[in-house]
């Protein structure tokens, strides 16, 4: 086989080897204990418990973890979701070992200490071991149910999966009745963890082989049970598919299903709770927070494929099932009896701020389908079940019937959107897109005039819309702690709200922001973590829940928030080059920190810190609806305000940049980037959609380095751009007049179409690079409307392109962006400004052509509709 043959060879490994290991050595770790209990009648002692959590975390939690993130770069749908969900089961229950083990450990401690088993210690050790029990059963079921459609939903893809999910789920009803009904039931669950380690094994060793060999030596990978297109139910939501194609072109798999797998397990540990059948939270706690990073994982997955919708849902979601479940633990720790605490419950106001988050959410979900919108009211449902003004008498209850319905509905959406990801068909129905696009954009579309529209920077917002989101909440619930600082008890309930969403939440949107690639990115949100992190810690110790804390320590603040103060005027100069709505929010925050200044002088005018953070409160939660809705359309349907400041490049920057720079309206810049092509370079060159990476198909090594420079994946093809039609008619490639006549119609424009290979490339000019660019049979062309790449392309003859843009990140839409991201790795930048577009070309599928049908592989800057009408216009005129 000859190197050029040999190029296209898988990227990635096979992480399924990793995560049936995870799981066939936890369940052997379990099924030891278990054996050992029935056979002796002695359950483990407290150092046993304790080192089999720790091995269950490390093992079963982040080995698997890691095999579920390597799947998601796979584009392995069913892993990825399987292996994140299983990690945060083992460490789960791992983290429950370690509880027996510590209570266990503090039991044989006071026995020790006093020498008297009967006494009341050993009385509230057993009933501190019950809520443990209660607690496991609560976050086991829905384990249980969701581990049942895993295995049901492998079966659609092979047939040693469902056997070792099929076993996790008897395992695991069989460790939830082990833990009320005793011994007999652990015997039966050791003999299914048998069986998960035996089925792990073998088929961990079949994927070995096959990663090692390319091929299936041993049998059980790639062959399906059942088909999947089984599940076909007449007149679903066939609409659906080409929305679910949209972003199929992308370097990770789908993570819709593992935010539904997280949404369902949290919910019905809480409604568990919500009906009495758990009476403490503590163990509840542990297990909420676990998969709470598995469900901002998906929240990242989401970013990663450049969905700002469910970015903002999960990474919601997750402030959301965190913020409840310590504030739960708080409440079941000091006393749920004690009426300052419960009163201190009906105060906050925090609540309020997730149903405006929700319905923000439901409008965002008009452009996606039904399945989502009702999702999102049942979430709405959950906040107002949770409002101050609900009686505290029928609190629970409420609550309990809304997060019923909400994990009900869940479940549902694991399994459909696992499905239809794997089918990559809408074979569960979701229902059509409650409203059309049109119809949306003209209710949210402000008039701005074109002028103003283009001075608002095109920088990535897909992770904006939570950075809003995270600072109003946290402003919020921090208006609480304004009225109630010398409350401790209103405190205790009040800090989760401020510290979870101001600091943990904005810690991950800052980590977002550092991906996306923008100037500055992270630099405001890591500064406000840090600022409300401080309020949080010194609102605690300033209410005197630290005894030792003086009005000396206070001044040690007063410094801190100095220097946030003169560090906040640099953010406001940051903002003013972002957008005007970012600016506000910057200048507020100079005024609630001068507040907080004050309040650690003592000179608080508590009215003015109330009013500024409502009014912070107010800013974000627009903020949240414009940058959702502006990423969700890739265009300015609701204002942010035009930049202040603008960035001009100078000699002395210039002189500065990564990679040599030409100007695109010089005539000699287009002779420079053409050589360093011809030498073999890597360029960053301006199309008619989003700025692109160009090889010549003259250098193939070339085209080699663009999958280094970009991490992409090497079973990912590349197209050839031309400068127009003609060159093709000069090539003379068999193509059908039907073909012929729809590439008229379409070229040149923001479509590219693949087409069958041939010689033909051969005569166009590709030669050396034929086995470069497209697939084995295929090839995608683009004929940009753009006259500097067109007459680039004169120059050097076809181009091998893709887009500007780290693997899985945002297109680029500026030079500057192109130059910040990739300046380092590639040989110039051919600058051009402002793209036209925000988004790629639209990918169409010409191959099956002649059979009167095309197929839209991505949509993108040209709707798919557009598309399809002059198909159907040309096929009509041709007959």
């Amino acid at each position: 086989m000859s190197t050029s043959e040999g190029f296209p060879a898988s990227f990635y490994g096979e992480p399924g080897v990793l995560g049936m290991l995870s799981n066939g050595i936890s369940a052997f770790l379990v099924l030891l204990q278990n054996f050992n209990t029935a056979h002796t009648g002695i359950a483990p002692v407290g150092v046993e418990n304790i080192l089999a959590g720790v091995h269950l975390i490390l093992i079963g939690g982040l080995c698997q973890l890691v095999a579920g993130l390597l799947s998601f770069r796979k584009y392995d749908h069913l892993s990825g979701t399987a292996f994140i969900g299983y990690a945060a089961l083992w460490a789960s229950y791992g983290a429950t070992r370690i509880f027996f083990g510590a209570c266990d450990g503090t039991r044989q401690m006071m026995e020790y200490a006093s020498n008297d088993t009967s006494n009341t210690s050993c009385l509230a050790t057993s009933e501190i071991l019950m809520f443990i029990n209660e607690s496991a059963i609560a976050g086991l079921v829905p384990y249980i149910l969701l581990s049942f459609l895993l295995a049901f939903c492998s079966a659609t893809v092979n047939y040693i999966m469902p056997f070792v999910f099929g076993a996790i789920t008897l395992t695991l009803v069989f460790e939830a009745v082990g833990l009320a009904a005793g011994p007999w039931a652990l015997v039966v669950s050791g003999i299914l963890e048998t069986l998960i380690l035996v089925f792990s094994i073998y088929g961990s060793a079949a994927l070995l082989a096959k990663g090692l060999t390319q091929r299936l030596v041993l049998k059980g990978f790639g062959t399906p049970l059942f088909n999947v297109l089984l599940l076909k139910i007449p007149n679903s939501a066939s609409a659906q598919s080409t929305g679910q194609e949209k972003k199929k072109n992308t370097k990770y798999a789908e993570p819709m299903a593992l935010g539904f797998f997280c949404d369902t397990v949290a919910s019905f540990i809480f409604a568990f709770y919500s009906f009495g059948w758990m009476k403490s939270f503590g163990l509840g706690a542990t297990w909420v927070s676990i998969i709470t990073v598995a469900l901002l994982l998906s929240s990242y997955y989401s970013y990663l494929r450049q969905d700002c919708y469910h970015t903002t849902k999960f990474g919601l979601h997750a402030a959301y099932w965190l913020i409840k479940a310590w504030e739960e633990f708080v409440v079941s720790f000091l006393n749920v009896e004690d009426s300052t605490v419960m009163s201190g419950r009906e105060a906050m106001v925090g609540n309020w701020f997730f149903v405006i988050a929700g319905l923000v959410l439901c409008v965002a979900s008009l452009t996606t389908d039904v399945f989502e919108l009702i999702h999102n009211i049942l979430f709405v449902l959950l906040t107002v079940s949770t409002i101050p003004q609900i009686p505290v008498q029928g609190y629970y209850f409420f609550f309990g019937v809304a997060l019923s319905l909400f994990t009900a509905v869940s479940l549902y959406g694991t399994f459909a959107r696992l499905i239809n990801t794997i089918a990559e068909k809408a074979l569960i129905p979701v229902g059509s897109q409650p409203t059309s696009i049109d119809k949306l954009k003209s209710a949210l579309t402000c008039k701005i005039e074109l002028r103003e529209r283009q001075a608002v920077s095109q920088t990535d917002q897909a992770s904006d819309a939570l950075f809003y989101l995270s600072n109003g909440l946290a402003a919020l619930s921090a208006l609480h702690t304004s009225s109630s600082s010398k409350n401790p008890a209103f405190l205790h309930l009040t800090l989760p709200w401020v510290l979870i969403s101001g600091a943990i939440i904005q810690v991950y949107v800052s980590r977002l922001q550092v991906a996306s690639g923008s100037r500055f990115g992270s630099v405001i949100p890591s500064v406000y973590a840090a600022v409300w992190a401080t309020w949080s810690w010194f609102r605690f110790a300033f209410s005197g829940n630290l005894p030792q804390f003086s009005v000396e320590a206070a001044y040690g603040f007063t410094a801190g928030i100095t220097a946030l103060l003169v560090i906040n005027v640099f953010l406001m100069v940051i903002a003013a080059y972002r957008n005007l709505v970012l600016l506000f929010l910057t200048a507020v925050m100079e005024v609630v920190l001068i507040c907080f200044l004050l309040s650690t002088l003592q000179r608080l005018p508590y009215p003015l810190e109330v009013a500024m953070l409502a009014l912070l409160s107010v800013i974000c939660i627009y903020g949240a609806l414009a940058s959702l809705m502006n990423s969700t359309f890739s265009q300015q349907l609701l204002p942010l305000g035009p930049r202040l400041l603008r960035e001009e490049v100078t000699k002395e920057t210039a002189a500065e940049l990564p990679c040599p720079v030409a100007n695109s309206h010089l005539t000699s810049s287009l002779w420079t980037i053409a050589a360093l092509l011809d030498e073999g370079g890597v360029c960053g060159i301006p199309t008619d959609t989003v700025y692109a990476l160009a090889a010549s198909c003259k250098n193939p090594h070339a085209i080699e380095k663009i999958y280094n420079i970009k991490d992409r994946p090497a079973e990912k093809p590349i197209c050839i751009c031309i400068s127009n039609v003609e060159q093709l008619v000069d090539a003379k490639p068999p193509f059908s007049p039907l073909l012929w006549e729809f590439m008229r119609n379409v070229y040149p424009g923001g479509i590219s179409c693949i087409v069958s290979k041939g010689d033909w490339l051969l005569r166009l000019g590709v030669g050396p690079a034929y086995d470069r660019v497209g697939t084995r049979d295929s090839i995608m062309i683009r004929v940009p409307d753009h006259t500097v790449t067109g007459h680039l392309c004169d120059i050097t003859g076809p181009l091998a392109i893709t887009s500007a843009n780290p693997s899985g990140e945002p297109d680029s839409t500026h030079h500057d962006m192109v130059i910040s991201r990739l300046g380092h790795k590639i040989q110039g930048v051919l600058s051009d400004g402002h793209s036209n577009e925000v988004v790629a070309s639209t990918v169409v599928n010409c191959l099956k052509i002649n059979e009167g049908t095309i197929t839209i592989v991505r949509e993108g800057c040209v709707p798919a509709v557009k598309v399809q009408q002059v198909f159907e216009k040309v096929k009509n005129c041709m007959m």
